[in-house]
């Protein structure tokens, strides 16, 4: 017996996303990962594969009554402060086999407002 394995619409367009998409020193990728309570973000080098900045929502002053949309954009403000400290003005976005919709976007919006060229 057989047991077919299908690719869920989520690894799909992880797969689709990943294919087009390399980081380089001066333009790492910006990867963002989601689970159901924290939103983590890294820049990434490829070309070495060395992680050049990483940071999650669990990692900020959480104040009350924030919402995880609240808590992204927070995390993308604070995320590109400390990229443009190191230098790093451009990324390429890599939102995995997310959809660019809900904590996803709202991170990348704070992130470009706040300086970063995604």
């Amino acid at each position: 017996m057989t047991i077919k394995h299908h690719l869920n619409q989520k690894t799909k367009r992880a797969i689709r996303v990943r294919s087009k998409i390399h980081g380089t020193a001066s333009r790492p990728r910006l990867s963002v990962s989601r689970s159901s309570q924290h939103l983590q973000a890294q820049l990434i080098n490829d070309d070495q594969r060395l992680t050049l900045l990483g940071l999650s929502t669990s990692t900020l002053k959480k104040t009350k009554n924030l919402t995880k949309t609240d808590l992204a954009k927070q995390l993308g403000t604070e995320f590109a402060k400390l990229a443009l400290k190191q230098d790093i003005n451009q990324a390429i976005f890599d939102r995995g086999g997310n959809r660019y919709h809900g904590r996803i976007k709202a991170f990348a919006q704070s992130a470009r407002d706040a300086g970063l060229k995604i």
